[in-house]
């Protein structure tokens, strides 16, 4: 009796052990854990690599989010022997190659991001420092507030710098599409080749599915990478021109704002209707049309790019496609000598007038010269209309 219940215990044994090594062994198509390994799992603790790849909510998020990862490759097949066996094997090199690229890439970005990010920082910074000393007043030409213009230029330098690199990244990652396609297709072709087994077959699949991951990465970096360059190109153009603007303002002493040619983009930016002119609305009038602003140059260094900065800024508001015309008005009176050296120093005044619109951003194409004369006018006079 005991030796027939010990044969059928041990029986029982050899049969679940038989049963748990045959299920250990079968492949598992579908990337769950075998069965009869979950009350492994349950007695032995995780290990570290294993607690580093479970997602975690404690720590802050990443910088960066949203930044793709670099795939996870299948474990290395055992050799079969076969020449298909051969060929999977080869191609797993070749994506183990590829996994290493994009892993490297991928960092690559990000010291980019974090550079980009930290000239940006110092950009706005020194911007900053020059924007609250304008705001408070200074003098014209502060030699302080023009080796903190330069200094931004550098950092703005710098950041086209970084969209250079960008660039150069972005056809790094691309060329990876051409080994990716390869390693893809000839996954799929060694399928048709003789002499296979399923092992063979099963690694070809394992293959196949890594190097889609790997195509979707390819294309997730290439995305991102696409999106930082175009946004940051803008970014840079926009900032080049406030420089322009902010440069005159140092040469005034005295803060206009931001560039004219920004605020020309401004479409939809509603603005209550206006009517803004340094002078009454009276004396010479051109064509009928009433100047925005009037400019008498009666005495020397007249103080006129605040006004007229303004005044073309809330034009713009209103009308961001708006044209000007710069009319040099002389007076009628006196002799001639007179009339021709008055001719000659209007002539020097719009150039300045044309030169400080420019300054302030607004393109020379959006720009009109013209010249008149006027009984009313005692002196000479520079008028902007709207066109």
């Amino acid at each position: 009796m005991r030796r027939s219940t010990g044969a059928v215990l041990g029986a029982a044994i050899l049969l679940s052990g038989c049963s748990f090594a045959s299920e250990s062994l079968w492949p598992s198509l579908t990337g769950d854990e075998p069965a009869g390994k979950a009350s492994e799992k349950v007695s032995i603790p995780p290990s570290r690599a294993e607690m580093n790849n479970q997602p975690t909510f404690s720590a802050p998020p990443p910088a960066l989010a949203g930044t793709p990862r670099a795939p996870i490759m299948a474990a290395s097949g055992q050799p079969t022997g076969t020449m298909v066996g051969q060929k999977a094997s080869q191609l797993r090199g070749e994506l183990q190659r590829l996994k290493g690229m994009l892993g490297q890439q991928n960092g690559q970005l990000q010291q980019i991001r974090q550079t980009t990010t930290n000239n940006a920082q110092r950009y706005h910074g020194t911007v900053a420092a020059i924007t609250a000393r304008l705001q408070l007043g200074t003098t014209p030409g502060n030699p302080i507030l023009v080796n903190q213009w330069n200094a931004a230029q550098v950092e703005l330098d710098r950041i086209s710098g970084d969209i250079a690199t960008m660039n150069s990244l972005a056809n790094q990652i691309a060329s990876n599409s051409s080994l990716a396609a390869y390693v893809l297709e000839a996954a799929r072709a060694a399928y048709g080749l003789t002499g296979a087994i399923d092992e063979d077959h099963r690694q070809l699949a394992l293959l196949e599915d890594e190097t889609n991951r790997a195509v979707v990465l390819i294309d997730r970096l290439l995305s991102e990478i696409n999106e930082d360059v175009a946004r940051q190109t803008s970014y840079v153009a926009g900032e080049r021109s406030n420089l322009t603007t902010l440069a005159s303002s140092i040469k005034n002493g005295e803060l206009h704002g931001s560039s004219l040619m920004a605020r020309a983009f401004a479409v939809g930016a509603q603005g209550p209707t206006f009517s803004t002119s340094s002078t009454p609305r009276s004396g010479f009038v051109a064509g009928g049309r009433q100047p925005l602003v009037v400019i008498r140059f009666d005495r020397p260094n007249v103080p006129y790019q605040q006004a007229l900065y303004t005044a073309v800024s809330k034009t713009l508001q209103v009308r961001p496609e708006a044209n000007f015309d710069l009319v040099a008005v002389t007076p009628t009176q006196g002799s001639a000598s007179e009339q021709a050296m008055a001719q000659s120093t209007i002539k020097k005044h719009t150039n300045n007038v044309l030169k400080s619109l420019m300054d302030m951003g607004l393109p020379a194409s959006r720009i009109s010269l013209s010249a008149s004369s006027s009984n009313a006018s005692v002196s000479n006079e520079v008028h902007i209309y709207i066109r």
